[in-house]
């Protein structure tokens, strides 16, 4: 996340650099970092909340992919504190790597979207390092990831990011913030991973593939989209209606069909 610099953003990283100043005070005030936190904040791009966080924690990691970016935010953090900048790709970084004396990583930044969606899931299965993220995302993928069951957003991303996340959207963003600007409005969300999951899941692999399997068209009922794996008589017995669609089920009926699924695999 970051302010007016020289650097033209590019297509290809997904980059919309954050200037607004008000933004970038409302971010630092709903994470409020506190001197010797474990922070990583993933796209940097040039600084400005860097140089916010870098100022209140004292040392902070980055993950930068952009080259062209590092050399100008090192300068310009050198008189801030310790900062570590890792010129990786965050889709395929270790961050449980960065854990140091069992404390759990404080993760922020302002996600490109054409990478959200793969990141987040590739954050949650790193979530047992982690105590919490706030992150900067399109406004529909935080209402998506933020949605009850019934509603219009409700998909597979909103069942397994609460399977393993209490979700807060936290304000809205306009597309004036950002240099360029984009052509959506963003979102500002808390996610702070479950210390135990609300739902017990036999199998993860499963589950995953009973959601996935179920919100594979949204017009189909839970008995054409699970037909390969439960009948109606399986369904029925968790006390779930056939003919109901995946977006009217709660995170605790798809850990039930979940379990099914694995119960009869085992058989």
């Amino acid at each position: 996340m970051s302010e007016r610099s020289g650097h033209t953003a590019r297509k290809r990283f997904g980059q919309h650099f954050l200037h607004d100043r008000g933004v970038i005070q409302r971010i630092i005030a709903a994470i409020h970092p506190q001197p010797g936190e474990p922070l990583v904040e993933i796209g940097p791009g040039r600084g400005a909340l860097t140089r916010d966080l870098l100022r209140a924690v004292g040392t902070l990691d980055v993950i930068e992919l952009d080259r062209d970016l590092i050399e100008p935010l090192r300068t310009s953090c050198t008189e801030l504190g310790d900062l570590r900048i890792h010129q990786q790709d965050a889709l395929r970084f270790d961050f449980c790597a960065l854990m140091k004396n069992e404390a759990r990583l404080r993760v922020i930044g302002n996600l490109p979207y054409n990478i959200s969606t793969p990141l987040l899931f590739h954050l949650l299965q790193q979530a047992h390092c982690i105590r919490d993220m706030y992150f900067m995302l399109q406004n529909e993928v935080v209402e998506r990831m933020a949605a009850a069951p019934g509603s219009r957003t409700y998909g597979r991303l909103s069942v397994m990011i609460q399977y393993r996340c209490a979700v807060t959207k936290l304000f809205h963003v306009g597309p004036g913030a950002f240099t360029p600007a984009p052509k959506v409005d963003s979102a500002v969300i808390r996610m702070v991973p479950h210390t135990s999951p609300p739902v017990v899941v036999a199998d993860e692999k499963v589950f995953d593939q009973v959601v996935r399997a179920a919100f594979a068209q949204r017009r189909k009922t839970l008995r054409n989209g699970l037909k390969e794996l439960l009948s109606d008589a399986d369904i029925r017995a968790l006390g779930i209606d056939p003919g109901t669609r995946a977006e009217q089920l709660s995170l605790q009926d798809f850990a039930a069909l979940g379990n099914a699924v694995t119960q009869h695999q085992g058989n």
